[in-house]
């Protein structure tokens, strides 16, 4: 709408003669330009609505994430803040790191973090560095015989992360000095917390509890709570996508791209067997009612999880924990895909496939690795498109169909969300 179209036009008085001749000289009436400005006010304001409202608004009229937050570092360093440091992010799974003293290196969102399985059993997240000059304590997956010692003056560390040892710190021969408290200067431990053997992280370390912040999650779920074991090296794979990691929960969330992207699939999953999963501020994904068990080729299937409803003896739901963690569960398997947001523009796929039991049929656990590593590969010319045409100054964020794209509205509403709270 034209800006003069909210303006109320004024009756002027031509009887008056000063007001007439101030008219002629191309003065304002006083009485106009207020009513001129708050014309325009209003207007401003009826039309200034942010970006961020625009994603959040009703699905019938929201736009999705504006370009930046795909093709920009600035931007995504903010978000990333707000999205995956103060939340409870997916950073390994436990498989990683099997037994007491493995120790594998990681980086996240540019920070150097080391996973390590402690001598009780338990998995712990530490910042990769010393505590004297902050140097890099482990540069490979190990296995840790004994304590962690730092290369650069060989400071020790317990697998509990206890500083148990200073060479030479007092001076030479000198093991100890009293200015170095080996009691608080142990390695700083990452929160975190295991769910589905995906090892989450709240780097920030001030995000409510994760069973408080994926209640509803664990609730929907309860019947796969029991013992699920990783199928070893032929149940793991890494996917490399040249895109931003948020592309990848938006196109898993949603089965509307089923017939044209998966048409092996949809072939016997389709469009019209699939249904929305929405809980707004945790997570969205889709369940098909038509799930169907492999074979092997004398008929053999995966044994079956414990003690399931009938709902499951065909149904299966793929679900994106937010904010960067997919799952699957099924009757007899179940998936996790870590997204490592690599770079603005990079995502290594890390994913991972769970049994029912520790046994399974090596044949069958290799064919159905290849089943899905084949359903994810389709994926990667969507999601890579998606990325490229972010660099589009036209493009706006896009539309959202309000019968399809609710689970994937869902998110950008979240991500959105976040940015905002921690805006104030």
């Amino acid at each position: 709408m034209a800006a003069d179209a909210w303006v109320k036009t004024p009756n002027y008085d031509t009887t008056d003669v000063a007001h007439t001749q101030d008219m002629r000289r191309g003065a304002v009436p006083e009485s106009a330009c207020h009513l001129m400005t708050k014309g325009l006010t209003a207007m401003t304001d009826a039309l200034h609505i942010t970006a961020l409202e625009q994603v959040q608004a009703p699905i019938e009229r929201a736009r999705g994430l504006p370009n930046a937050h795909y093709t920009d570092p600035a931007t995504i360093a903010e978000e990333n803040t707000a999205v995956l440091a103060s939340t409870w992010a997916g950073l390994a799974v436990g498989a990683d790191v099997p037994a007491p003293g493995d120790a594998v290196p990681l980086t996240f969102l540019g920070q150097p973090l080391l996973l390590l399985r402690d001598d009780a059993g338990d998995i712990r997240v530490f910042q990769n560095i010393c505590r004297h000059r902050g140097m890099i304590l482990v540069s490979a997956p190990r296995r840790i015989e004994g304590a962690i010692r730092c290369p650069y003056h060989s400071w020790c560390y317990a697998r509990d992360g206890h500083l148990v040892a200073t060479p030479h710190v007092g001076g030479p021969g000198q093991n100890s000095h009293k200015g170095i408290d080996r009691a608080t200067l142990g390695l700083i431990e990452v929160r975190s917390h295991i769910w589905r053997d995906v090892i989450f992280v709240n780097l920030s370390g001030d995000a409510p509890g994760f069973t408080d912040t994926h209640a509803a999650l664990l609730a929907r779920w309860a019947e796969f709570e029991q013992p699920i074991f990783h199928g070893g090296p032929d149940s793991r794979f890494q996917l490399q996508v040249a895109a931003n990691w948020k592309l990848a929960v938006e196109n898993y969330c949603e089965s509307y791209h089923l017939p044209w992207v998966h048409p092996g699939l949809n072939s016997y999953s389709r469009l019209e067997d699939h249904y929305h999963i929405q809980e707004p501020g945790a997570f969205s994904g889709q369940g098909t009612y038509v799930y169907r068990q492999l074979q092997g080729k004398d008929g053999q299937t995966f044994p079956d999880f414990n003690g399931l409803g009938r709902h499951w003896n065909r149904g299966a739901e793929y679900i994106a924990a937010f904010p960067n963690v997919l799952f699957g569960v099924h009757r007899d398997h179940s998936y996790a895909i870590i997204l490592d947001p690599v770079a603005h523009n990079q995502t290594r796929e890390h994913v991972h496939i769970y049994y029912a039991t520790p046994d399974t049929d090596p044949d069958l656990r290799v064919k159905n690795a290849a089943l899905w590593k084949g359903v994810f590969v389709e994926d990667i010319f969507v999601v890579e498109g998606m990325q490229t045409g972010r660099a589009a100054p036209g493009f706006d964020g896009g539309r959202f169909s309000p019968a399809m794209d609710g689970p994937t509205h869902l998110f950008h509403a979240w991500v959105a969300g976040r940015i905002a709270a921690r805006r104030g």
